[in-house]
């Protein structure tokens, strides 16, 4: 008879798990867009109560199209921003976009499709350069966009004065081309009786293919990669240089886009616009979720941002309120986004020990 001789096998507990166990309410916190939606719900309703202008649908239209206004760039920044750097040039890139378009065409009696496509060819030119340098010198990209931002200022009156002799274009709506492009960057449709900007489509779909980029692509796991720790990325593969100067021209692509807009919404631009900007896109970033160093965020989180933006900028005048308590808001919110976010930051990295 032969005997088996079995094992007795002692079931133990389970091990503990090296990760601390987040409930559902943990990890919808956890998110980097959740704070500023929260606060976009409050402050949307707070709002309703105290500006009744804001209830009707056409107002809510106006929100919709100021927020777009900084909300397409601020997509493209946030971008950056997870990738670990800053781009103070992209408020008065978006000025030279406009300007290059509108002089290159006038002066040479070119259809404005072509001064488009060499104004398009510019600002990837200067974002290619900002990235270039940035990774090649290792100076911080700080300081390297506000060299960009003090040469494109002088240049964008400098040039402007030269050309036309005023700080502005001349009126290009009667020049080739301008019926198709102001279609494409600056019509307006209607749903129901309320009149929307096409600008507002543009605005969510770069969102939407943003949000792609990041969550569902190689590319987006690089971004959070060289934003969370540069030198790990690379030891492992990624192409860093490739990515930040990539993102760097993110950036020049879709201010170019919003030069586009402003030029054949108003038909002509001032040489001066768009200094200042460049902090309100990284305000709406912040307020979305988007940590200053880099390695977080998400594109949702940076529209969120851009739309409490354009909701407050207007509601205080609905309201009856001096604007200038719109500055003091900002900061406000600045402060309270960036503590919201090293807040859910740990939450969102929180793991078991032992």
């Amino acid at each position: 008879m032969s005997t088996t001789s079995e094992k007795q096998v002692t079931k133990t507990p389970s091990e503990e798990s090296n990760r601390v166990q987040v409930g559902l309410l943990g990890r919808a916190l956890a998110r980097p867009e959740i704070g500023a939606l929260v606060a976009a719900i409050v402050i949307g309703i707070f709002f309703l109560v105290v500006a009744p202008p804001f209830r009707s649908a056409e107002s809510l239209a106006t929100v919709l199209y100021q927020s777009a206004t900084i909300g397409i760039v601020a997509v493209a920044v946030g971008m950056l921003m997870i990738g670990g750097e800053f781009d103070l040039s992209a408020g008065v890139m978006v000025t030279t976009a406009g300007l290059v378009n509108a002089m290159f065409a006038y002066q040479y009696n070119l259809n404005l499709w072509v001064g488009a496509v060499v104004s398009l060819a510019v600002a990837l030119a200067i974002g290619f350069l900002n990235g270039y340098l940035v990774m090649r010198t290792g100076i911080a990209s700080f300081l390297i966009t506000l060299g960009t931002f003090f040469v494109l200022q002088g240049v964008n009156l400098g040039v402007t004065k030269l050309v036309t002799g005023s700080v502005s274009t001349p009126n290009i709506n009667q020049m080739n081309g301008y019926t198709s492009l102001e279609k494409v960057f600056a019509s307006t449709f209607n749903i129901g009786s309320v009149r929307v900007s096409i600008i507002v489509i543009w605005w969510i779909a770069f969102v939407a293919i943003a949000s792609w980029v990041l969550l569902r692509t190689k590319v987006g796991n690089w971004i959070y990669a060289v934003g969370g720790n540069q030198d790990s990325a690379r030891a492992v593969g990624v192409p860093v240089l490739k990515v930040k100067v990539g993102l760097f021209m993110t950036v020049s692509f879709l201010a170019w886009f919003m030069g586009m807009h402003t030029l054949y919404n108003f038909n002509t631009i001032q040489a001066g616009n768009g200094v200042g900007n460049e902090f309100l896109y990284i305000i709406a970033a912040v307020v979305g979720g988007t940590l200053l160093t880099g390695g977080y965020g998400n594109a949702i989180g940076a529209a969120i941002g851009s739309f409490i933006f354009g909701m407050t900028s207007l509601c205080i005048v609905y309201a009856g309120w001096d604007p200038n308590w719109f500055r003091a808001f900002l900061g406000v919110m600045l402060l309270l986004a960036v503590l919201v976010n090293l807040y859910v930051k740990k939450l969102s990295t929180t793991r078991k020990v032992g």
